[in-house]
Parts: C-alpha cells; structure tokens; sequence
C-alpha cells in the first residue's frame, strides 16, 4: 500500500456534511435559524458541489429569497467554524513519512481554499482532490481515477477511507482498499487498529 486518502466531512471533521457546519452558522448568525437556510441553499448544493456555481453566483438570489441581505463575509466565518476532528488528523500525521497521504472530497472549491489555508492542510495531505474543482462526486468513479493519476497509482495501492459506504463501494469497484469510519462514534481507537492491520504497520 503506497497511500492513504482521507474523505474529508465525517472522517478529518466532526460534522458528518460540511453544509451542515455552514448552514448552521449561517442560522445562527442571522437568527433564522439551520432549517430556513438549509432549506434556502439545497437548491444550489449539487451546483455548488460539482463547481457550475460558486458561492457569489447564488448569493444575492439567497439573500432575496430570505429577505436579508447577508454580509458575505459571514460565509468565511462559517467556513471557518467547521470542527476538525483532532484525533483523526493526529492519526494522519503518523501516517504521514510512511504513505503518500490525501483527501477525496464532495465539497466546494471555496469552503476548502478557506481550510485549507487556516489548517496547512497541504503540509500533510498531497493531492487534494475537491469535487468542484474536478467536476465530479464520489458517486462515480472520475474523482477517485483523478486522485490516482495525480499520484501515479494503480487503485490496489491505495486505501480510501470515507463515512458514506456508497462512496466506499464506488472506489472498491475500482479495485480500491476501502475503510468505513462511523462518523456517530468516532472511534478513532478503532480506526487506528484498522489502519495498523490493513498497512500491516504499528502505530503506537
């Protein structure tokens, strides 16, 4: 095994979807609360997702649409609020000297250049692989595909963790390693057993 890929929402953070993470600031921040902007931006999501819409291209229909006009800046702010999941990060760090680390996102381009910069992210994690930026999901295989180009692999080298086992068995059919993390528990006890016998490593 040559590398590991982290899925990033539910595995390297705490919240199991990053739009749940900004909705919920958002709903706070403005007093309207998770619902009404959830509600208000899933139209966008899978627009946002794939990368044919950034975040200024639907802001000012959002705002009309909530009858607020919202600074943009809170976006960053919201962002920026995303819980990282320290034990899982922790644990890629002692991966990292030994495998080739990445991450294989559904995500927007946006969201990720603002953590990715407030966490270094890319000191630890090459390539990162963002669904808006490739214009593709998990729910095929061209993001997994592109990942490994990027790093010169054939997919049996590789081992993908996610906590969506339908994104799990995209890349297994792709001859793919594959470990499923229990975003609910958050077990990163067992992860770190999973990992030392999948890698066949010790990493105590």
């Amino acid at each position: 095994m040559d590398a590991v890929f982290f899925d990033f929402d539910g595995v390297l953070t705490t919240d199991k979807y990053g739009s749940d993470t900004t909705n919920r600031y958002l709903g706070e921040a403005t007093g309207l609360g998770f619902d009404r902007i959830d509600q208000a931006l899933e139209r966008y999501n899978d627009d946002l997702l794939l990368g044919r819409l950034g975040h200024p291209d639907v802001w000012s229909a959002l705002c009309c649409e909530l009858g607020l006009e919202m600074d943009y800046n809170l976006l960053d702010a919201a962002f920026r609020s995303t819980p990282m999941n320290e034990g899982v990060l922790a644990l890629a760090r002692r991966l990292q000297g030994r495998f080739r680390l990445g991450i294989i996102t559904d995500n927007k381009s946006d969201r990720m250049d603002c953590l990715r910069a407030m966490h270094e992210l890319d000191a630890l994690f090459d390539p990162i692989v963002v669904s808006a930026a490739v214009g593709a999901n998990k729910s095929g295989g061209e993001i997994f595909q592109h990942a490994l180009a990027l790093c010169g692999l054939r997919p049996e080298r590789s081992l993908f963790i996610d906590n969506s086992r339908r994104n799990l068995e995209v890349a297994a059919g792709l001859g793919m390693a594959t470990l499923f993390h229990d975003d609910v528990r958050n077990d990163v006890l067992a992860l770190c057993q999973a990992l030392e016998r999948i890698l066949g490593i010790s990493l105590a």
